[in-house]
């Protein structure tokens, strides 16, 4: 592969090295990857120019695209089609506490110049929750009628609670946008679709960003603790959010569209994504047995949270859901 880069790109490497489970090539001051193209689409313009910002200002464990000699992203070598990205090595005993880096990775990308026609969601997300909900809750019919296996009874059964808790979500969020005790880290910066630690990784792959408000990262990390991460998730949480806090303070309304977004029962939604492109029922109906029996702990952590995380919710008068 190393021909690859030598003929195609102009690039002599050095060695070799193994970063977060993939093999890199060493040359100059970064470290190449190859990777398939699976997906041509996968190189899309403000996806490649969301992760050069980044990698730009300083976050140097972006793993960027780099054009071939032709100007193209996508090489064709021995009958295959390639991306090559590239990264700067981080020396691990320099890295911030994860906190401390995801606020800083939001203070960066909040500085991004130009608004995302196809890759942001600010301040869309009562609508975003409404569609979603309109449009799972019409394919959960449609499947009830086709298929007669244990997952989609199950699901079936368990479809009106998931519609309650979204429906009190969008009720919450939409409250809170009536809210105006913001301030300048209220702004929108460039986020993750789905966090779950990726700024602790060796290398932060591109294609995964979107412009949003930076508290969808902190809500979908705090999601990930409570549910996969047992006994020490809480902890977790409580650190993570101290130690980001203390770079990047939350304003109320902050508090207010963390809390709405917990609420949202996001992580039901992707199980029940997986399922409707899925054969194997029987691995579905035991995920979705799981998820049920870990959101009795997850509504025990929401009905704690601001307690928890030492955020008066009286005085600063945010309300909460009472059945919690």
């Amino acid at each position: 592969m190393r021909n690859l880069l030598t003929t195609y790109y102009g690039i002599q490497t050095e060695g070799t090295c193994f970063l977060d489970g993939a093999e890199g090539y060493i040359g100059n001051e970064y470290i190449y990857f190859i990777i398939p193209a699976v997906n041509n689409e996968t190189i899309h313009a403000e996806q490649l120019s969301l992760a050069y910002y980044l990698f730009e200002n300083g976050l140097n464990n972006i793993a960027v695209p780099v054009q071939n000699i032709n100007g193209d992203w996508v090489t064709l070598f021995m009958g295959e089609e390639y991306i090559v990205t590239k990264t700067q090595h981080i020396n691990q005993q320099n890295r911030l506490e994860h906190g401390q880096y995801l606020a800083n990775f939001h203070r960066i990308g909040a500085g991004y110049p130009y608004e995302p026609q196809d890759f942001s969601s600010y301040g869309e997300w009562k609508q975003l929750w409404i569609n979603k909900l309109t449009a799972f809750e019409q394919k959960v019919d449609q499947d009830e009628l086709m298929y007669q296996s244990s997952y989609h009874r199950k699901l079936s059964d368990l479809f009106p609670y998931i519609i309650g808790i979204s429906e009190n979500a969008i009720q919450y969020l939409q409250e809170t946008e009536f809210d105006n005790r913001f301030h300048d880290g209220d702004r929108g910066a460039i986020t993750f679709r789905r966090y779950t630690n990726q700024c602790s990784r060796d290398i932060i792959w591109h294609g995964n960003f979107i412009v949003d408000h930076p508290v969808r990262d902190l809500a979908e990390y705090i999601r990930y603790c409570v549910l996969y991460q047992g006994d020490s998730g809480r902890d977790n949480v409580v650190k993570f959010l101290h130690v980001y806090q203390r770079e990047q303070p939350l304003s109320v309304f902050s508090w207010r569209l963390l809390y709405a977004r917990l609420l949202y029962p996001v992580h039901f939604f992707d199980l029940m994504e997986k399922g409707f492109t899925s054969t194997s029922h029987d691995s579905l109906l035991t995920s979705l047995n799981d998820l049920q029996q870990k959101q009795l702990r997850y509504e025990k952590f929401m009905g704690e949270f601001f307690q928890l995380v030492e955020v008066n919710h009286d005085i600063w008068k945010i309300p909460v859901v009472d059945w919690l």
